[in-house]
């Protein structure tokens, strides 16, 4: 009698020790679709740039997951200003949110009047000095 209720208790055990595996590995899957959905949006929202002050007027909107800044022609958005750089700022759409870091630049870059040491978020409406250039960041869902 004992040895069938040994066997009956090691099959539960086995069952339940299954079942916990089983578990734990689809709440990590289910964790790790979700957060793959948060890093990788399905789209990237438009992004409407204006230079206010500092070079010839500009507007432009962009749709790029990572938008180059300076005065280097072949740049996303030219900034036409001795006092920028070549490749000024990197402005980049990551985790639903669209963020901003200067590129280690001789006349930084300044959000909202605050130079920028590490990657900012940005929201609507912040203005974005590169050198002497400010320009108005516009973002469209």
């Amino acid at each position: 009698m004992s040895g069938i209720l040994i066997l009956v208790l090691r099959i539960l055990l086995a069952v339940c020790l299954y079942g916990f595996l089983i578990w734990a590995m689809l709440t990590i899957w289910h964790e790790l679709r979700a957060h793959t959905q948060l890093i990788h949006p399905q789209h990237t929202p438009t992004l409407h740039l204006a230079i206010l002050e500092g070079a010839p007027a500009q507007e432009k909107e962009l749709a790029l997951p990572e938008i180059i800044l300076g005065r280097d022609p072949n740049s996303h958005f030219a900034l036409n200003n001795e006092t920028v750089s070549a490749r000024h700022a990197r402005i980049s759409f990551h985790h639903n949110q669209w963020w901003v870091e200067d590129l280690h630049t001789t006349n930084g870059t300044y959000l909202n009047d605050q130079r920028i040491e590490a990657a900012t978020v940005l929201v609507n409406g912040d203005e974005l000095r590169c050198g002497q250039v400010v320009l108005s960041i516009g973002i469209n869902p």
